[in-house]
């Protein structure tokens, strides 16, 4: 039997094809598609401790923080989850220092296809890693922006048009059908080009220089994951509730993994403490 325990992270992931899954555990790590067919228990030990300051919490904030660090940190501002509301410039930041390291540097903006056609955007050292925690099965880059307030902006022109969100019951019954992303590209670019006109004037004052440009020449990249068989029917499986879950694992796609008794989102349990074994 292989087993591990310790504090949950979002898994690791290898973009081979298909997808390999790694278990994150504290500092250990446990390969998932081994267990593909296998059954597999997970159980919660009842202690979930920030992912930040080790301190032990009752509810977990932000997908791994207690409540303390969920109102300090610049990462669990709202601004992460909607980057064209960023503050720094107001000098409301809640770690200038922090948003300099992680904001302040290239990001992508980029059309992918999970649960059908959705932009999104996502730093350039997050390639292809993003895109697989969203269970795209293509995806492509189509801006490269200075900072992730200007990739904000025009992730929230383009989703005047197309859908900002991956619909996760959708993605977790199949792969999507294939879509020319090159074209929709094309076309949401030339929907969307009197709005982008207007942010790169905004920002053109800001910049050394252009605060973004055009990602051209670019394959779409395929993504394939690991699994046997489809659910029909998608059901959630909470560990708060039921602390312990055991079934056959068929498959695994985003962060999910598909069980015969439903589906088990990692990621939502970042800082619990879970002990695995198949």
């Amino acid at each position: 039997m292989t087993e591990l325990q310790g504090h949950a992270r979002k898994m690791r992931v290898s973009n081979d094809s298909p997808v390999k899954y790694y278990m994150r555990l504290d500092d250990n790590e446990l390969a998932l598609n081994p267990a593909l067919g296998k059954a597999v228990t997970i159980r919660f030990t009842g202690d979930i401790h920030c992912q930040n300051c080790g301190r032990k919490t009752k509810k977990s904030y932000s997908q791994g923080y207690c409540f303390p660090c969920s109102q300090r940190l610049a990462r669990c501002d709202m601004c992460i989850v909607r980057p064209h509301t960023c503050h720094f410039d107001k000098g409301t930041c809640r770690e200038p220092e922090w948003a300099e390291a992680h904001c302040f540097q290239d990001h992508f903006v980029y059309l992918a296809n999970s649960s059908g056609l959705k932009v999104g955007i996502t730093r350039q050292d997050q390639l292809p890693t993003r895109w697989i925690d969203q269970g795209a099965t293509q995806a492509l880059p189509i801006f490269r922006t200075r900072s992730r307030f200007v990739a904000g902006k025009l992730e929230k022109a383009i989703s005047e048009h197309v859908s900002d969100r991956t619909d996760w019951r959708r993605m977790l019954k199949g792969n999507a059908a294939p879509i020319d992303l090159a074209a929709k590209a094309a076309a949401l670019i030339d929907t969307s080009q009197a709005e982008i006109g207007e942010i790169e004037q905004f920002f053109s004052n800001r910049f050394d220089a252009r605060p973004f440009d055009r990602v051209a020449d670019t394959e779409t990249t395929e993504i394939a994951y690991p699994v046997d068989i489809w659910p029909t029917t998608v059901r959630a499986l909470n560990l708060d509730k039921t602390p312990e879950v055991t079934g056959t694992l068929e498959g695994i796609k985003g962060q999910y993994l598909i069980f015969d008794s439903g589906v088990l989102n990692i990621r939502k349990y970042t800082a619990y403490e879970l002990e695995v074994s198949y």
